[in-house]
């Protein structure tokens, strides 16, 4: 059975710009994120606003500058000699920001036991308040390791057709000699 393309979903797509069950998924997303929020404010209502606040104050007040300054000196470190024009993409950066990204969201979940001032979660996780810092900076360097192996192992498959086109061509100058 095929659709058309006239049909009530083509008409439902051309309004909406996606597939109803894109709607029901966000909708649903919504919902949950309710019922969370709900819940969330049904304990300390004060506590969380003051927290979600001063979050939001320390991210933008303190956060973006931080790694907006520390992406812009990781383009010029990747730029090398020939710096290429502002808003130029340069993937290479990536190798830094992701890991950089997942060691920083693993630092701020764990940070109370990352710095030893779980207090009450160290009951919770029935592990020693001394084994996240070390942990966490195992974690980061497997990162940081796992990106370089991938982005040498890109740049080496990338410039593999070019290092074949050299050896042909001075395989054909020793012929013509």
């Amino acid at each position: 059975m095929k659709h058309s393309a006239n049909g009530p979903a083509a008409a439902f797509r051309g309004r909406y710009g996606a597939s109803p069950l894109h709607l029901l998924l966000v909708l649903a997303s919504f919902a949950l994120a309710g019922y969370a929020g709900i819940r969330l404010l049904n304990g300390d209502t004060l506590g969380v606003v003051i927290w979600f606040v001063g979050a939001a104050l320390l991210h933008d007040l303190v956060l973006l500058p931080f790694y907006s300054v520390t992406d812009r000196a990781a383009q010029r470190l990747f730029s090398g000699k020939h710096a290429p024009e502002p808003g130029t993409h340069r993937p290479s950066v990536n190798y830094l920001r992701v890991p950089a990204f997942v060691a920083g969201l693993l630092f701020l979940v764990w940070w109370p036991l990352i710095l030893r001032q779980g207090g009450k979660y160290t009951a919770d996780t029935s592990l020693s308040p001394d084994v996240f810092l070390p942990r966490w900076l195992l974690i980061t360097a497997a990162l940081f390791l796992a990106s370089a192996i991938v982005l040498i192992v890109r740049t080496w498959l990338r410039l593999r057709p070019e290092r074949k086109r050299i050896r042909v061509q001075a395989r054909a100058r020793r012929a013509t000699k």
